[in-house]
């Protein structure tokens, strides 16, 4: 810790930023960062502290940038994967400068209409099962207003190449007769032809930004087929079937847009959805994590902060591999500011995170409990704000006169 303040010169008022990732199953991003900020003022009172949200492009990015930077909880009902009518949710923001494009911005979950959750594991068959329902939340979106999208595609049922999202959308795919294939896993083998006459013009127009953490390309050994199609109910012969049906839909993709890269990192995402994204709809793919930091202006926000604050539920050697609590040290980093994390849980692993931008790190838990009783909201709460407080006082004899 000494070497977090050397140099730093002190100033009247502290400010503090605090950017904490949610404590799945016990606290929101919101609700984790009003209780480090409690505890923060039972000993810094005049401190200026902020709270910025923190998510990673998964589940819970909806609600985290919603209940944060304010706007609307969407309720739409959509096709699910088995083309089973699902209630799926996302968000409208309105004051959103991610993108230069006018409109509002709409934050979606694909998980909502097409995840594996909502596919029992008898009845999963990457065969069988379609993106139309995503299709239909972005129509959903576009017709109130939206024309910016952030949108993740993690923990997706389907392998569909993306078709059952674009037919919603009004791209037409054919076979030989010209009859419309199915758009499932399995209609990808019948495909000739591709249009988009009926797509609404100012669809194309519109900027969709993918949260997207997997490099896979659309096919080959480690493609969307092969490498996740197995955890969609597929068995090897039926994958390998799929992969070649892949590699023929993305040549007729080329024929229709020239620039689609089935190599591309990420085109293998979601059952091909990146690819998707990409060839039809200009997307750019980028890291959950960042997409999050750059949305909410993190960088901009921590200018001239004293001390960063982040964390998630639980720390470890994966989180120091790119998760959002590093997302937010690697920015600390590049202004020089010292980087503190709370955690309902670290294990040894952790110490990786100190080598990727957290100063020190911290578990919350106060005394030998149950993870039931740990995770309780109030229990939570409680314990990350009296943690804080500690660590703020001796953080606080470090910079007094």
């Amino acid at each position: 810790m000494a070497r977090m303040v050397l140099g730093r010169q002190r100033r009247q008022i502290m400010k503090i930023l605090i950017a904490i990732d949610s404590f799945k199953g016990s606290l929101s991003s919101k609700e984790a960062g009003e209780a480090i900020k409690s505890g923060i003022l039972r000993v810094v009172p005049d401190a200026d502290v902020a709270i910025s949200p923190l998510a990673d492009g998964g589940e819970g990015t909806v609600e985290t940038l919603v209940e944060a930077l304010g706007g609307s909880l969407e309720t739409v009902r959509v096709k699910g994967p088995l083309f089973q009518e699902v209630e799926a949710h996302y968000g409208i923001l309105s004051d959103s400068q991610y993108s230069s494009i006018e409109g509002k911005l709409a934050v979606m979950e694909m998980s909502q209409a097409s995840g594996i959750t909502l596919v029992a594991p008898e009845e999963r068959n990457p065969l069988k099962t379609g993106s139309y329902g995503v299709g239909e939340m972005i129509l959903d979106a576009y017709h109130k207003g939206c024309r910016r999208f952030l949108i993740g595609i993690g923990g997706s049922a389907t392998n569909d190449g993306g078709i059952g999202m674009l037919t919603a959308l009004g791209f037409r795919f054919t076979k030989e007769d010209g009859e419309e294939i199915l758009p499932i896993g399995e209609g990808l083998k019948d495909l000739t032809r591709i249009e988009n006459t009926s797509v609404p013009e100012g669809l194309l127009q519109c900027s969709f930004q993918i949260a997207c953490d997997v490099e896979n390309p659309l096919y080959g050994e480690n493609g969307s087929s092969l490498i996740f199609g197995f955890q969609k109910g597929g068995n090897k012969e039926m994958l390998s079937q799929m992969d070649l049906w892949m590699k023929r839909y993305s040549e007729l993709v080329k024929e229709y847009n020239p620039a689609a890269n089935p190599e591309a990192p990420g085109s293998g995402a979601a059952g091909g959805l990146g690819f998707a994204f990409r060839s039809f709809l200009q997307g750019e793919l980028k890291s959950g994590v960042s997409l999050i930091l750059e949305e909410t202006k993190l960088s901009e926000k921590m200018q001239g902060a004293d001390l960063v604050i982040t964390g998630e539920g639980r720390l470890d050697e994966q989180s120091a591999m790119g998760k959002a609590p590093i997302g937010v040290a690697k920015l600390a980093k590049e202004q020089g500011i010292p980087v503190v994390a709370f955690a309902g849980a670290v294990t040894e692993g952790a110490k990786a995170c100190n080598q990727a931008g957290i100063d020190a790190y911290f578990p919350i838990l106060r005394e030998i409990t149950t993870l039931e009783d740990a995770m309780k909201k109030e229990t939570a709460k409680k314990n990350l704000a009296d943690t804080v407080e500690q660590v703020m006082r001796l953080y606080r004899l470090r910079h007094k006169k």
